[in-house]
Protein backbone atom coordinates (compact mmCIF):
# COMPACT_ATOMS: atom_id res chain seq x y z
CA UNK A 1 0.00 0.00 0.00
CA UNK A 2 1.32 3.24 -1.02
CA UNK A 3 2.04 5.56 1.91
CA UNK A 4 0.23 8.74 1.99
CA UNK A 5 2.82 11.18 2.42
CA UNK A 6 1.19 14.67 2.97
CA UNK A 7 -0.03 12.87 6.16
CA UNK A 8 3.50 11.25 6.66
CA UNK A 9 5.17 14.82 6.27
CA UNK A 10 3.06 16.20 9.24
CA UNK A 11 3.09 12.78 11.51
CA UNK A 12 7.23 13.24 11.25
CA UNK A 13 7.68 16.77 11.62
CA UNK A 14 5.54 16.20 15.09
CA UNK A 15 7.99 13.93 16.14
CA UNK A 16 11.10 15.80 15.53
CA UNK A 17 9.05 18.27 17.38
CA UNK A 18 8.54 16.20 20.37
CA UNK A 19 11.77 15.17 20.22
CA UNK A 20 13.29 18.33 20.09
CA UNK A 21 10.74 19.79 22.93
CA UNK A 22 11.38 16.55 25.62
CA UNK A 23 15.38 16.92 25.56
CA UNK A 24 15.32 20.74 25.98
CA UNK A 25 17.16 21.14 22.37
CA UNK A 26 16.83 24.29 19.96
CA UNK A 27 18.35 22.59 17.10
CA UNK A 28 19.00 20.10 14.67
CA UNK A 29 22.33 18.69 13.31
CA UNK A 30 22.62 16.23 10.60
CA UNK A 31 25.36 15.00 7.88
CA UNK A 32 23.98 16.39 4.54
CA UNK A 33 25.95 13.83 2.15
CA UNK A 34 23.91 14.74 -0.36
CA UNK A 35 21.84 11.60 -0.76
CA UNK A 36 18.57 10.51 -0.84
CA UNK A 37 18.54 9.74 3.03
CA UNK A 38 19.94 13.39 4.20
CA UNK A 39 17.71 15.03 2.07
CA UNK A 40 14.59 13.66 3.47
CA UNK A 41 16.29 13.77 6.80
CA UNK A 42 17.15 17.60 5.97
CA UNK A 43 13.66 18.61 4.38
CA UNK A 44 11.49 17.22 7.21
CA UNK A 45 13.55 17.92 10.44
CA UNK A 46 13.58 22.06 8.68
CA UNK A 47 10.16 22.19 8.45
CA UNK A 48 9.72 21.21 12.46
CA UNK A 49 12.63 23.27 13.47
CA UNK A 50 13.70 26.34 11.70
CA UNK A 51 17.07 25.90 13.17
CA UNK A 52 18.55 22.79 11.11
CA UNK A 53 22.11 22.92 10.15
CA UNK A 54 23.18 20.08 7.87
CA UNK A 55 26.73 19.48 7.88
CA UNK A 56 28.72 18.76 4.71
CA UNK A 57 31.49 16.31 5.62
CA UNK A 58 34.24 15.47 3.31
CA UNK A 59 36.04 12.81 4.02
CA UNK A 60 38.83 11.50 1.83
CA UNK A 61 36.73 10.40 -1.56
CA UNK A 62 36.54 12.84 -4.35
CA UNK A 63 33.30 11.89 -4.94
CA UNK A 64 32.95 13.94 -1.35
CA UNK A 65 34.39 17.09 -2.74
CA UNK A 66 32.39 16.86 -6.33
CA UNK A 67 28.95 15.37 -6.82
CA UNK A 68 28.11 14.39 -3.37
CA UNK A 69 29.20 18.50 -2.15
CA UNK A 70 27.29 19.73 -4.88
CA UNK A 71 24.10 18.09 -4.76
CA UNK A 72 24.26 18.67 -0.61
CA UNK A 73 23.74 21.80 -1.46
CA UNK A 74 21.60 22.50 -3.68
CA UNK A 75 19.14 20.53 -1.64
CA UNK A 76 19.58 23.05 1.25
CA UNK A 77 19.55 25.88 -0.97
CA UNK A 78 16.13 24.61 -2.57
CA UNK A 79 14.60 24.38 1.34
CA UNK A 80 16.50 26.93 2.68
CA UNK A 81 18.64 24.63 4.95
CA UNK A 82 21.67 26.35 6.38
CA UNK A 83 24.74 24.53 5.40
CA UNK A 84 28.33 24.46 6.55
CA UNK A 85 31.40 22.42 5.36
CA UNK A 86 33.93 20.56 7.59
CA UNK A 87 37.16 19.13 5.99
CA UNK A 88 38.19 16.06 7.59
CA UNK A 89 40.51 14.29 5.35
CA UNK A 90 43.44 15.98 6.90
CA UNK A 91 42.00 14.40 10.27
CA UNK A 92 41.62 11.05 9.15
CA UNK A 93 44.90 10.83 7.29
CA UNK A 94 46.76 11.97 10.41
CA UNK A 95 44.59 9.33 12.11
CA UNK A 96 45.49 6.71 9.94
CA UNK A 97 49.03 7.96 10.65
CA UNK A 98 49.16 7.56 13.85
CA UNK A 99 46.61 4.49 14.03
CA UNK A 100 49.32 2.96 11.97
CA UNK A 101 52.40 2.68 14.10
CA UNK A 102 50.24 1.25 16.71
CA UNK A 103 48.69 -1.76 14.55
CA UNK A 104 47.88 -2.67 10.64
CA UNK A 105 44.48 -1.56 10.01
CA UNK A 106 42.22 -3.74 8.08
CA UNK A 107 39.94 -2.64 4.88
CA UNK A 108 37.26 -2.36 7.11
CA UNK A 109 38.90 -0.55 9.77
CA UNK A 110 39.47 2.10 7.09
CA UNK A 111 36.24 2.35 5.91
CA UNK A 112 34.60 2.75 9.18
CA UNK A 113 36.51 5.57 10.27
CA UNK A 114 35.15 8.30 7.98
CA UNK A 115 31.65 7.67 9.62
CA UNK A 116 33.38 7.33 12.87
CA UNK A 117 34.90 10.95 12.36
CA UNK A 118 31.68 12.20 11.10
CA UNK A 119 29.36 11.35 14.03
CA UNK A 120 32.16 12.51 16.22
CA UNK A 121 31.75 16.26 14.44
CA UNK A 122 28.33 16.43 14.41
CA UNK A 123 27.93 14.96 18.66
CA UNK A 124 30.72 17.80 19.16
CA UNK A 125 28.27 20.35 17.25
CA UNK A 126 25.33 19.42 18.84
CA UNK A 127 27.26 19.59 22.13
CA UNK A 128 27.97 23.26 21.54
CA UNK A 129 24.71 24.22 20.06
CA UNK A 130 21.98 22.63 22.30
CA UNK A 131 21.21 20.65 19.17
CA UNK A 132 20.45 17.16 18.57
CA UNK A 133 21.09 14.94 16.18
CA UNK A 134 19.07 13.51 13.21
CA UNK A 135 19.76 10.00 12.01
CA UNK A 136 19.63 9.46 8.59
CA UNK A 137 19.62 5.42 8.13
CA UNK A 138 16.17 4.01 6.54
CA UNK A 139 14.88 0.39 6.78
CA UNK A 140 16.43 -1.21 3.83
CA UNK A 141 19.84 -0.05 5.28
CA UNK A 142 18.90 -1.11 8.99
CA UNK A 143 17.97 -4.95 7.42
CA UNK A 144 20.69 -5.25 6.27
CA UNK A 145 22.91 -3.65 8.68
CA UNK A 146 24.53 -1.71 6.25
CA UNK A 147 25.52 0.80 8.10
CA UNK A 148 29.12 1.73 10.33
CA UNK A 149 28.41 1.14 14.01
CA UNK A 150 28.84 4.31 15.92
CA UNK A 151 29.05 6.16 12.81
CA UNK A 152 26.30 6.77 10.56
CA UNK A 153 24.27 4.28 12.90
CA UNK A 154 24.66 6.73 15.93
CA UNK A 155 21.85 9.41 16.63
CA UNK A 156 19.42 11.32 18.97
CA UNK A 157 16.40 10.39 16.62
CA UNK A 158 15.58 9.26 12.90
CA UNK A 159 12.55 10.34 11.15
CA UNK A 160 13.14 7.70 8.03
CA UNK A 161 14.27 4.64 10.08
CA UNK A 162 10.89 3.08 8.88
CA UNK A 163 11.16 3.66 5.31
CA UNK A 164 12.64 1.48 2.59
CA UNK A 165 14.91 2.79 -0.16
CA UNK A 166 11.98 2.61 -2.92
CA UNK A 167 9.43 4.51 -0.21
CA UNK A 168 12.55 7.50 0.14
CA UNK A 169 12.30 7.69 -3.11
CA UNK A 170 8.50 8.38 -3.62
CA UNK A 171 8.67 10.86 -0.37
CA UNK A 172 11.18 12.76 -2.34
CA UNK A 173 9.27 13.18 -5.57
CA UNK A 174 6.55 14.30 -3.20
CA UNK A 175 8.61 16.59 -1.49
CA UNK A 176 10.33 18.22 -4.95
CA UNK A 177 14.06 17.16 -4.48
CA UNK A 178 16.11 17.64 -7.29
CA UNK A 179 16.37 15.32 -9.79
CA UNK A 180 20.23 14.74 -9.47
CA UNK A 181 19.22 12.94 -5.97
CA UNK A 182 16.69 11.03 -7.16
CA UNK A 183 18.89 9.40 -10.02
CA UNK A 184 22.52 9.13 -8.93
CA UNK A 185 23.66 5.40 -7.29
CA UNK A 186 23.17 5.56 -3.70
CA UNK A 187 26.64 5.13 -2.08
CA UNK A 188 27.92 5.69 1.01
CA UNK A 189 31.37 6.84 -0.55
CA UNK A 190 33.92 5.25 1.44
CA UNK A 191 36.01 5.45 -0.88
CA UNK A 192 35.78 6.38 -4.88
CA UNK A 193 34.24 3.75 -7.21
CA UNK A 194 31.81 2.05 -4.30
CA UNK A 195 27.93 2.46 -4.25
CA UNK A 196 25.96 0.57 -2.09
CA UNK A 197 24.75 -2.41 -3.80
CA UNK A 198 27.49 -3.21 -6.03
CA UNK A 199 29.29 -3.91 -2.03
CA UNK A 200 26.28 -5.94 -0.63
CA UNK A 201 25.71 -7.76 -4.03
CA UNK A 202 22.04 -7.29 -4.27
CA UNK A 203 19.57 -4.47 -5.24
CA UNK A 204 17.51 -2.49 -2.87
CA UNK A 205 14.43 -3.21 -5.43
CA UNK A 206 15.20 -7.09 -4.30
CA UNK A 207 15.60 -5.83 -0.61
CA UNK A 208 12.54 -3.74 -0.68
CA UNK A 209 10.46 -6.15 -2.36
CA UNK A 210 11.22 -8.85 0.41
CA UNK A 211 10.81 -6.49 2.49
CA UNK A 212 7.67 -4.64 1.58
CA UNK A 213 5.72 -7.92 0.17
CA UNK A 214 8.04 -10.79 1.51
CA UNK A 215 8.82 -12.33 -1.78
CA UNK A 216 12.66 -13.26 -2.91
CA UNK A 217 14.37 -15.59 -5.17
CA UNK A 218 15.99 -18.28 -2.76
CA UNK A 219 19.30 -16.77 -3.46
CA UNK A 220 18.27 -12.96 -2.81
CA UNK A 221 16.81 -14.41 0.83
CA UNK A 222 19.88 -16.25 1.56
CA UNK A 223 21.90 -13.27 1.10
CA UNK A 224 19.74 -11.21 3.25
CA UNK A 225 19.01 -13.06 6.02
CA UNK A 226 22.89 -13.67 6.23
CA UNK A 227 23.75 -9.73 6.07
CA UNK A 228 20.97 -9.73 8.53
CA UNK A 229 22.09 -12.57 10.85
CA UNK A 230 26.13 -10.75 11.32
CA UNK A 231 25.11 -7.61 11.70
CA UNK A 232 22.55 -8.29 14.55
CA UNK A 233 24.85 -6.70 17.04
CA UNK A 234 24.23 -3.57 15.44
CA UNK A 235 21.00 -3.31 16.05
CA UNK A 236 21.02 -4.51 19.75
CA UNK A 237 22.59 -2.37 22.83
CA UNK A 238 25.75 -3.37 24.02
CA UNK A 239 25.78 -6.60 26.44
CA UNK A 240 26.60 -6.28 30.24
CA UNK A 241 27.05 -8.34 32.82
CA UNK A 242 24.12 -9.88 34.50
CA UNK A 243 24.87 -12.07 37.37
CA UNK A 244 21.27 -14.14 36.89
CA UNK A 245 21.82 -14.44 33.13
CA UNK A 246 25.24 -17.07 34.30
CA UNK A 247 24.48 -20.84 34.84
CA UNK A 248 25.13 -21.69 38.01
Amino acid sequence: MKRNYQQETQNRVTFIQNCLNNAGASGVVYGNSGGKDSALVGILCKKACPDTVGIILPCGSRRNYNEDKTDAQEVARLFDISTRVVDLTPIKESFLALLGTQTTLSSLAVANLAPRLRMTTLYAIAASENRLVAGTGNRSEGYMGYFTKWGDGAHDFNPIADLTVTEIYEFLRYLGAPEAVLTKAPSAALFDGQTDEQEMGITYKAIDTFLLEGTATEEEQALMERFHRVSEHKRRLPTHYNCDTIKK
